[in-house]
């Protein structure tokens, strides 16, 4: 029987916060359709469908994973090594970008 009211404990979150949480994703899923309908090109599209993206997947890691309600350190044991791989792309970028600005400039566009 103790076992029984120890399971039956835990953390009961209102269907509210869940609707909620529904909506934003489906009006950012909307945002994220409408780049493409109204023909975004270039770096302004890829950084909103990029940004929608990121901001959906926070919605779901936040609230579905229960990582809103978790301590600190699980917290950043997650959010600190996801954020160390999107600095190291970012420098990738940049150097990739170096590297062939220096192709260019000495072996020529043809290369």
């Amino acid at each position: 029987m103790a076992q029984a009211s120890a399971h039956n404990q835990g953390q009961q979150h209102p269907i509210r916060l869940y609707l909620v949480v529904w909506i934003w994703l489906f009006v950012l899923s909307a945002c994220s359709y409408f780049v493409d309908y109204f023909q975004f090109e270039g770096l302004p599209r890829y950084s909103l469908i990029l940004v929608f993206m990121m901001l959906k997947a926070g919605l779901i890691i936040a609230v579905f994973m229960h990582m809103a309600w978790e301590r600190l350190s699980l917290v950043y044991a997650i959010l600190v090594p996801i954020s160390a791989v999107l600095v190291f792309v970012a420098i990738m970028v940049l150097e990739s970008d170096y590297t062939l600005l220096s192709r260019v400039s000495f072996f020529g566009p043809g290369t």
